[in-house]
């Protein structure tokens, strides 16, 4: 059988995530008078945690000290780490499991390639761990999406060249990424906002088995 590699994002892919970083920034962005909508907390998705609040500086037009960058960055994710603490099984995303059963069933090699720094606690608390060949993570990585860095390390860990690569991604910055290193990119969410993926799909309860085979032996 044809082998592929597939790579999952994991914020807003496997588990929503999402909403513990908006609410563990906005938090944040009151401390220092400056408030940001979840239309705003789009472009956070996918992004690093220092271009992060370096958008909401912008955004609120404050400047701060490298010491208190520092210092805002680590509450915020002290913040972020009580939230993912409470985190069980019921969060996996609809249909995730059965994904990844599918994938593992059919011998595919899989990968997370997420930003997040707290990937590998957060999969151990929906006890998906051991679903995945490899994890890199925002701490394997020194380049944030749109950089492929995160994908290209996920394929090489998975010995499987780029371009046989399928990502999964809810972000704009990772469906980029993705594409910029050639691989297949599968937009997980709205296909207004993710139009440059190859494949949209709204989640993972409309992607098909047959889909999944397609995908595998596609040339």
């Amino acid at each position: 059988m044809n082998k592929k590699g597939f790579i999952f994002d994991l914020d807003g892919v496997i588990v929503d995530t999402a909403k513990y970083h908006f609410l563990a920034w906005r938090k944040l962005a009151n401390t220092i008078g400056v408030d940001f909508t979840e239309v705003q907390n789009e472009q956070l998705k996918g992004v690093s945690r220092v271009r992060s609040l370096q958008k909401i500086l912008a955004w609120g037009k404050k400047s701060i000290s490298e010491e208190q960058f520092a210092q805002l960055m680590g509450m915020k994710n002290e913040d972020y780490l009580s939230y993912i603490d409470g985190m069980g099984q019921d969060e996996i995303l609809p249909d995730v499991s059965r994904i990844l059963d599918c994938l593992i069933e059919k011998n595919q090699p899989i990968s997370l390639g997420s930003a997040s720094k707290n990937a590998r606690i957060i999969l151990e608390k929906v006890a998906l761990r051991d679903k995945f060949d490899a994890i890199v993570d925002g701490n394997d990585v020194s380049n944030a999406k749109p950089d492929p860095e995160v994908f290209l390390m996920a394929a090489k860990s998975l010995n499987i060249a780029a371009d046989k690569c399928v990502v999964f991604e809810d972000s704009v910055a990772g469906v980029e990424a993705a594409n910029v290193a050639d691989m297949i990119s599968i937009g997980i969410g709205d296909a207004e906002i993710l139009h440059e993926a190859d494949y949209v799909f709204n989640d993972f309860t409309e992607i098909s088995t047959q889909f999944i085979e397609e995908l595998i032996n596609k040339k």
